[in-house]
């Protein structure tokens, strides 16, 4: 995630740059990061949960979309766009200035990078919890098997579970569904000083 020159953007500015651009841009108090250009391993990984979680919820209420659908995230306006989302039951849409952000997700699933791991693990995180509807988070890395899972707990706590290593597999509790890490890292290759 890089940061476009230094200088404050508004809203409007920001909008207007999504409309006409074919790069895809996160707004955050003024400043824009562009999302593109990430790592080969961050495509395949957030294509794969993305396939192996809509194929499982094909006959369900769920429906998974992918990294170009925004999400409304009420403590970081206007939006965020992570790699994946889900949504059970009717999705809702908010309308943004012609931009349609999905306000209900359950399940987000962001692929962490060197330059967005802190960003994604920390103000990002925090900012999705003020989504109403939002039970679940996966943050998935990018250069070994590695998977921190939080749920978030009737009592409204987050509890962290960590995945490591290609077979272990992963109880998603918003949708009650399996999602092993061979499935999320299909065709991925690690350096090899990072392979578990």
């Amino acid at each position: 995630m890089s940061a476009l020159p230094k200088r404050k953007y508004t809203i409007e500015e920001y909008i207007e740059l999504l409309k006409t651009s074919e790069e895809r841009f996160e707004y955050f108090d003024g400043e824009l990061f562009s999302m593109a250009g990430g790592k080969f391993a961050h495509g395949v990984i957030s294509a794969n949960v993305l396939i192996k979680v809509g194929q499982q919820l094909a006959n369900s209420t769920c429906r998974a979309f992918g990294p170009d659908v925004g999400l409304k995230v009420p403590a970081a306006p206007p939006f965020r766009f992570p790699d994946a989302s889900v949504v059970c039951g009717q999705p809702v849409i908010q309308d943004f200035h012609g931009i349609d952000l999905l306000v209900n997700p359950v399940l987000i699933v962001e692929v962490l990078s060197d330059s967005t791991a802190d960003y994604d693990l920390g103000k990002k995180f925090l900012a999705y919890q003020s989504i109403e509807s939002f039970r679940e988070y996966l943050a998935v890395a990018q250069k070994h098997s590695h998977v921190m899972q939080y749920t978030k707990e009737q009592n409204g706590l987050w509890v962290r579970r960590d995945f490591i290593g290609m077979d272990s597999e992963i109880q998603l509790a918003s949708l009650n569904i399996p999602l092993t890490l061979k499935e999320i890292y299909e065709n991925v290759q690690f350096p090899a000083s990072e392979e578990q």
